[in-house]
C-alpha cells in the first residue's frame, strides 16, 4: 500500500514519544515530560495584541502566496543586519517558512536526485535525515562526539564521498548535544571551503541562536552566513518558535543564497500557499519589538539549567555543561543504554527523558532532557529523581 520512500522513513522521534506519553496518562499515571523542545512560557504579550489586531483586517484572511509580505522580509532583513552584521535582500535572499521544520525537510527535494548524498551530523534534529530519504537521497553521517566537543570532523570525510555530495547539514548551538564550542567558526569555514570545491549547499540550522547563557557563552552565537563566502553556497534556517515562544504559530524564514532560495521556493509554491498573512505581522512585531522578552527567557532557562545540573551532579551523572540551548545532554552510566535508563526513569519516578540513540548512533549513551518545563514541575523532578537508585 505504502510507496517505497515512505518504507524508508523511521516513525518520528517525537510523535512516538507523545504516543507513549498520553497512552500513560490515561493510565493515571502522572508524567513530568522532558522529552520536546516546546516552551511552556505564552507568547510575549505584545506579539499576542498585534495577531489579534492583524486577524480583524480582513484582508489577512486571503491566501498569502509566495515568500512572505514585504514587511515581514524587510523586518528580517533589519534583524539579522542588527543581530549578526550580515547584510540581506529582503527580495530574493529572504523566505517566509511555516516554521523552519517544513523549510528544512522540502530543502532536499529541491536540490537531490535519488542517490545523491547528503551530509548530516549525527546525534541531529531527525527531519536532516528524513528530508534526505523521503527525496531519495543518501545519507552520510558526520560523528558529533564529546572528544570533538561535539564538531564534525570534515577533514575525515572521504574524497570519493565529497565528490556525490550535494548538500551539508550544519546545526549550532546544536541539537541535541547543546555544544556551540568556540572553535564553530573554523568548521563554518571548512565547510564553505569544501563546498566551493565540491560544488554543493551548505544548510545552517540557527533555530537556537538566540537561547544561549550569557554565564556560559561570552559572545551571542554567530551566523553561518557571516563567514567569508558563505553566502555563495549557503543558506541558514531560523524560526520564531524558539525565541518568541511562538511554536505553535507556525514561522520561520530561510537566508541566503538567492538561487537555493529560489529552488526551495518553487517547491514550497507548489505544496502550500504561504503564512498566514496575520502571523507574519505578529512576527513582525516579535523582530521589531521589544528585546527584553528574549533576555528574561535566557535568565528563566538559566535558572532552570542549575536546578538539573545539580540533580544530575548530586545522582553521580556526567553532563556536558551547555553554552547554549535550552537542553541538557546527559550520559548514562555504563551499565544502561539510553533506551533503558528513559525507561527507567519513567517507571521509578514519572519523569520522561528522551534516549539519545533516537538522534542517531552516536546519541547512545545520553539522554536529552529539554528545559521547556514549568519551574515547579522542574524542583518536582529534581526531588524525584534524586531518590533514583543506579
Amino acid at each position: 500500500m505504502y510507496s517505497d520512500r515512505l518504507r524508508l522513513l523511521p516513525s518520528y522521534l517525537f510523535i512516538t514519544l507523545d504516543r507513549k506519553r498520553k497512552e500513560l496518562e490515561e493510565k493515571g499515571v502522572k508524567i513530568i515530560n522532558f522529552t520536546v523542545g516546546d516552551p511552556d512560557l505564552p507568547t510575549p504579550k505584545h506579539i499576542r495584541d498585534k495577531l489579534k489586531e492583524a486577524v480583524e483586517n480582513f484582508s489577512t484572511h486571503r491566501y498569502p502566496f509566495g515568500g512572505g509580505i514585504k514587511e515581514f522580509r524587510e523586518a528580517v532583513a533589519s534583524w539579522y543586519n542588527a543581530r549578526f552584521k550580515v547584510a540581506l535582500d529582503p527580495e530574493k535572499e529572504i523566505y517566509t517558512l511555516i516554521g523552519s521544520k517544513e523549510g528544512i525537510g522540502h530543502l532536499p527535494i529541491a536540490f537531490l536526485n535519488p542517490g545523491d548524498i547528503a551530509l548530516i551530523p549525527e546525534p541531529a534534529y531527525p527531519v536532516y535525515n528524513s528530508g534526505t530519504v523521503l527525496s531519495l537521497g543518501k545519507p552520510y553521517y558526520l560523528p558529533l562526539k564529546i572528544e570533538r566537543n561535539f564538531l564534525p570532523d570534515l577533514d575525515a570525510i572521504p574524497h570519493n564521498i565529497l565528490q556525490k555530495t550535494k548538500l551539508m547539514f550544519l546545526n549550532y548551538p546544536n541539537n541535541p548535544t547543546s555544544a556551540y564550542p568556540e572553535n564553530v567558526v573554523e568548521v563554518f569555514e571548512k565547510a564553505v571551503y569544501l563546498a566551493k570545491k565540491y560544488n554543493f549547499i551548505v544548510a545552517h540550522d540557527a533555530a537556537y541562536s538566540e537561547i544561549y547563557y550569557p554565564d556560559k557563552c561570552k559572545v551571542p552565537p554567530m551566523s553561518f552566513l557571516a563567514v567569508n563566502g558563505a553566502k555563495d553556497i549557503g543558506i541558514e534556517f531560523h524560526s520564531l518558535s524558539k525565541t518568541f515562544n511562538m511554536t505553535g504559530w507556525r514561522i520561520g524564514f530561510v537566508c541566503g543564497n538567492k538561487d537555493i532560495i529560489a529552488g526551495i521556493a518553487k517547491v514550497k509554491d507548489n505544496y502550500d500557499s504561504g503564512v498566514f498573512t496575520a502571523i507574519q505581522y505578529a512576527g513582525i512585531a516579535a523582530l521589531t519589538g521589544p528585546q527584553d522578552c528574549v533576555e528574561e527567557l535566557r535568565k528563566i532557562y538559566m535558572r532552570r539549567r542549575d536546578v538539573m545540573l545539580k540533580c544530575f551532579q548530586n545522582l553521580g551523572l556526567e553532563v556536558y555543561e551547555p553554552k547554549a540551548t535550552f537542553y541538557l545532554w546527559v550520559k548514562t552510566p555504563k551499565e544502561y543504554t539510553s533506551e533503558s535508563l528513559a525507561e527507567k526513569l519513567l517507571d521509578d519516578c514519572g519523569v520522561m527523558a528522551t534516549p539519545g540513540s533516537g538522534f542517531g548512533p552516536s546519541g547512545e549513551g545520553y539522554l536529552r532532557f529539554s528545559l521547556t518545563v514549568e519551574d515547579s514541575k522542574i524542583e518536582e523532578a529534581a526531588k524525584l529523581l534524586s531518590k533514583v537508585k543506579f
